[in-house]
Protein backbone atom coordinates (compact mmCIF):
# COMPACT_ATOMS: atom_id res chain seq x y z
CA UNK A 1 0.00 0.00 0.00
CA UNK A 2 1.44 3.24 -0.66
CA UNK A 3 1.76 6.22 1.97
CA UNK A 4 -0.50 9.22 1.39
CA UNK A 5 1.26 12.51 3.42
CA UNK A 6 -0.83 14.38 4.84
CA UNK A 7 -1.90 17.77 2.60
CA UNK A 8 -0.17 19.80 5.73
CA UNK A 9 3.12 18.11 4.48
CA UNK A 10 3.41 19.34 0.97
CA UNK A 11 3.63 23.06 2.30
CA UNK A 12 6.66 24.01 1.78
CA UNK A 13 8.17 27.22 3.71
CA UNK A 14 11.49 28.77 2.10
CA UNK A 15 14.59 28.51 4.05
CA UNK A 16 15.16 31.75 6.00
CA UNK A 17 11.01 32.75 5.93
CA UNK A 18 9.64 32.05 9.33
CA UNK A 19 6.02 30.64 9.84
CA UNK A 20 5.29 33.45 13.07
CA UNK A 21 3.46 36.03 11.25
CA UNK A 22 5.23 39.30 11.67
CA UNK A 23 4.46 41.87 13.80
CA UNK A 24 1.17 43.85 14.03
CA UNK A 25 3.34 47.23 13.49
CA UNK A 26 5.61 45.48 11.02
CA UNK A 27 2.40 44.22 9.09
CA UNK A 28 0.93 48.08 8.82
CA UNK A 29 2.77 50.94 7.62
CA UNK A 30 3.68 53.97 9.51
CA UNK A 31 0.68 56.83 8.86
CA UNK A 32 2.72 59.89 7.73
CA UNK A 33 -0.22 62.21 8.12
CA UNK A 34 -0.79 61.45 11.80
CA UNK A 35 3.47 62.62 12.07
CA UNK A 36 3.20 65.64 9.94
CA UNK A 37 -0.19 66.75 11.75
CA UNK A 38 0.37 69.71 13.89
CA UNK A 39 0.56 73.51 14.23
CA UNK A 40 3.76 75.19 12.43
CA UNK A 41 5.32 78.55 12.06
CA UNK A 42 7.63 80.16 9.65
CA UNK A 43 7.98 82.76 6.83
CA UNK A 44 7.15 82.96 3.09
CA UNK A 45 10.50 83.25 1.34
CA UNK A 46 9.17 83.54 -1.97
CA UNK A 47 6.19 84.47 -3.83
CA UNK A 48 5.69 84.56 -7.43
CA UNK A 49 2.87 87.42 -6.94
CA UNK A 50 4.47 89.40 -3.86
CA UNK A 51 6.98 89.78 -0.96
CA UNK A 52 7.95 87.63 1.61
CA UNK A 53 6.37 87.75 5.11
CA UNK A 54 7.22 86.64 8.40
CA UNK A 55 5.23 84.83 11.18
CA UNK A 56 2.60 82.77 9.12
CA UNK A 57 1.30 80.20 10.73
CA UNK A 58 0.19 76.89 8.82
CA UNK A 59 -1.87 74.24 9.70
CA UNK A 60 -1.54 70.64 8.50
CA UNK A 61 -5.06 68.28 9.92
CA UNK A 62 -4.71 64.02 8.75
CA UNK A 63 -7.50 64.11 6.79
CA UNK A 64 -6.86 60.15 6.34
CA UNK A 65 -3.84 57.88 6.36
CA UNK A 66 -1.07 59.45 4.40
CA UNK A 67 -3.34 62.78 3.81
CA UNK A 68 -3.41 65.79 5.13
CA UNK A 69 -5.00 69.71 4.70
CA UNK A 70 -3.07 72.05 4.83
CA UNK A 71 -4.51 75.50 5.44
CA UNK A 72 -2.44 78.97 6.57
CA UNK A 73 -3.26 82.45 7.81
CA UNK A 74 -1.46 84.08 4.69
CA UNK A 75 -4.46 84.78 2.47
CA UNK A 76 -1.93 83.75 -0.75
CA UNK A 77 -1.93 80.01 0.47
CA UNK A 78 -5.26 78.24 -0.26
CA UNK A 79 -6.06 75.00 1.58
CA UNK A 80 -5.17 72.07 -0.07
CA UNK A 81 -4.81 68.21 0.44
CA UNK A 82 -1.79 66.63 -0.15
CA UNK A 83 -0.91 62.80 -0.37
CA UNK A 84 1.93 62.01 1.46
CA UNK A 85 4.55 59.18 0.81
CA UNK A 86 8.55 58.65 2.34
CA UNK A 87 11.21 58.67 0.51
CA UNK A 88 14.73 57.60 2.26
CA UNK A 89 14.86 59.64 5.32
CA UNK A 90 11.93 62.18 4.15
CA UNK A 91 8.37 62.68 4.05
CA UNK A 92 7.32 64.23 0.59
CA UNK A 93 4.25 65.00 -1.23
CA UNK A 94 3.21 61.77 -3.16
CA UNK A 95 1.76 63.45 -6.45
CA UNK A 96 3.20 66.29 -8.19
CA UNK A 97 1.71 70.06 -7.79
CA UNK A 98 2.61 70.88 -4.32
CA UNK A 99 5.71 70.65 -2.81
CA UNK A 100 6.05 69.40 0.79
CA UNK A 101 9.22 68.11 2.24
CA UNK A 102 10.17 67.35 6.02
CA UNK A 103 13.52 65.74 5.89
CA UNK A 104 13.47 63.53 9.47
CA UNK A 105 17.41 62.98 9.45
CA UNK A 106 18.10 66.75 8.79
CA UNK A 107 15.64 68.45 10.94
CA UNK A 108 12.05 66.59 11.76
CA UNK A 109 10.43 69.95 12.72
CA UNK A 110 10.69 71.49 9.12
CA UNK A 111 8.33 72.04 7.24
CA UNK A 112 9.25 73.15 3.14
CA UNK A 113 6.05 73.84 1.50
CA UNK A 114 5.29 75.25 -2.50
CA UNK A 115 1.64 75.88 -2.87
CA UNK A 116 -0.02 78.37 -5.49
CA UNK A 117 3.66 79.77 -6.55
CA UNK A 118 4.53 80.41 -2.58
CA UNK A 119 7.27 78.90 -0.91
CA UNK A 120 7.13 78.51 2.66
CA UNK A 121 9.75 77.50 5.18
CA UNK A 122 8.02 76.85 8.99
CA UNK A 123 8.81 75.04 12.24
CA UNK A 124 6.38 73.01 14.30
CA UNK A 125 5.66 74.22 17.34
Amino acid sequence: MRSILPLAALVLIPVGVSATPAPLHAQHAVDLAGIVAGTYEGDVVADTRGGSQSGVVITVKRVAKNLVEISCDYPRVPTVQIALTAASDAIIAARPGNGFLIERAKDPRRLDLSIDGVTLIVHKR
